[in-house]
């Protein structure tokens, strides 16, 4: 079978991978140079960055892929578990470390903020409970098929789901459980993972601290970039071709079915076609002359991100690989981004790769990923954001670590909404595709196949289950077996 699949990204790597693996004659077009999407790196006078998603949970998830490709994951890609998952700071001078062991954790909050910890027992426990009775089935399977809906399993999660907080939002959960403002506000960041707003999002989300907490966060060696590499080199080793600086100008199809793609090097026929674009832009630039899924596209978009990529020349002993600022009014925060705003007291993440990489910054500095939620593109003015937002993050950290922060900046490099779109196609500059601060939210993505045209398939961020890597690398899963088990009843 001959495959055509639209987008580097890190779900079109891997489903270049587990095709190719099956024995397809797969071909990856990309607008970039370079493989990844938004999960790439550079470099800026001898420091190097990793350019967008910084956290690594789920690693089981990258190797599934090197499994299903037949390939020893371990002579390829490395990574160990974080003592520490992340570093918390508020202004009032209270620090704390999520340690990795639970019990190291739990007593952090004893003596840190005074708070009986079994509460954070609770919840974590509920967090796990939720994911093994819903999440790992509605994550890891399609929920537009009937096939998943007549599973034992579904059911059984079906009849439990209101034991499961789909009818309240996050931050009621967290309250419920944990009392203690510091610790509610520590749980609500969650919701960011799919950038969305934790005072709307479902309850039903706070499987997500089940990730990082009972699994664990981790370190691919050499970086989050490593992960890209280690996928694209699998593909091309099981035969995938790509090619770069091709953007797709057109899904062919003909009588309903997909029948190829039309790009600068000319026109390519496939059996199959698989979108690791966003889905808006599939539809609205590649697929013209079909009729649209309104209801799927109009929906809420994710937040954004505005990130300072810095190389400081200091070393902080303070900090890890993961850190937080967190702004003394996180409702606030989240009610400017939901009107299209910045606050003046953003929550500030810092993630610097070079306390397990130093060669990642050159020797006493490091190397300051620095990241703020934004709003995503609604005709604001980004120049004036950006100046005022740089300001009062340099001033917040400043506060926080007793430093004059600006002082030590050497060089510097800006990521924002709009270079988020140019560069990744990610419509209005989303970073994880539609919102999910409505109940039904997660089954109203756009399903990982098309109603319209029979042999084209979706993978990606703005697609089921939804965006970040683990999540991605289950969309390409999810899409491999689709066309997998279709083509194989056509006796392809």
């Amino acid at each position: 079978m001959k495959t055509g699949i639209i987008g580097a990204g890190i779900a079109g790597l891997a489903a270049a991978a587990r095709l190719a693996s099956r024995g397809h004659e797969v071909e990856v077009f990309e607008a970039n140079s370079y493989p990844g999407g938004k999960l790439s790196a550079f470099n800026l006078e001898g420091y190097r960055f990793d350019a967008g998603p910084s956290l690594f949970t789920m690693p089981h998830y990258v190797e599934e892929v090197f499994a299903a490709a037949g390939d020893p994951v371990e002579a390829h890609f490395a990574y160990e578990k974080l003592p520490v998952v992340c570093n918390y700071f508020w202004e009032d001078g209270t620090r704390l470390s999520a340690f990795a062991d639970r019990e190291a954790f739990l007593k952090e909050i004893e003596i840190k903020i005074g708070v009986d910890p079994s509460h954070v027992g609770r919840l974590l426990a509920d967090s796990e409970k939720k994911y093994q009775v819903a999440g790992k089935i509605f994550l890891e399977n399609s929920l537009h098929r009937a096939k998943t809906w007549l599973s034992w399993d579904v059911a059984k999660a079906m009849a439990r789901i209101p034991q499961m907080d789909l009818f309240t939002t996050m931050n009621a959960v967290n309250a419920r459980f944990l009392e203690h403002p510091k610790l509610v506000q520590l749980f609500n960041r969650f919701a960011t993972y799919n950038g969305s707003n934790p005072y709307k999002t479902p309850g039903l989300l706070t499987i997500i601290p089940h990730f990082e907490h009972h699994i664990g966060a981790f370190y691919p060696r050499g970086g989050m970039h490593a992960i890209t590499q280690s996928i694209f080199d699998l593909a091309r080793r099981k035969g995938a071709i790509f090619h770069f600086d091709t953007p797709v100008e057109q899904i062919l199809h003909e009588k309903g079915q997909a029948k190829g793609l039309r790009s600068k090097g000319g026109t390519k026929n496939f059996d199959c076609v698989i979108s690791n674009m966003d889905a808006f832009f599939t539809y609205r630039k590649l697929l013209p002359d079909i009729r649209h899924p309104e209801r799927t596209l109009s929906q809420e978009k994710s937040t954004s991100a505005l990130i300072f990529y810095w190389g400081i020349r200091k070393e902080f002993p303070e900090l890890d690989l993961h850190n937080i600022f967190f702004s003394d009014n996180y409702q606030k925060e989240f009610e400017c981004l939901s009107k299209g705003m910045l606050d003046d007291d953003p929550t500030v993440y810092v993630n610097i790769t070079s306390k397990y990489t130093p060669s990642d910054a050159p020797q006493g500095s490091e190397n300051w990923f620095t990241m703020v939620n934004a709003p995503y593109l609604h005709g604001q003015d980004w120049e004036a954001i950006i100046q005022r937002t740089r300001k009062n993050v340099i001033a917040k950290i400043s506060r926080v670590l007793g430093t004059d922060l600006e002082t030590f900046i050497e060089c510097e490099e800006i990521l924002e909404p709009r270079t988020i779109q140019s560069r990744t196609s990610s419509h209005l500059g989303a970073l994880y595709g539609t919102a999910s601060n409505k109940r039904l939210s997660a089954f109203m993505r756009h399903p990982n196949f098309s109603n319209t045209v029979k042999g084209l398939y979706f993978c990606g961020g703005s697609v089921h289950p939804g965006g970040g890597i683990p999540l991605c690398l289950l969309s390409a899963k999810i899409a491999d077996t689709m066309i997998h088990e279709d083509y194989q009843r056509k006796g392809l």
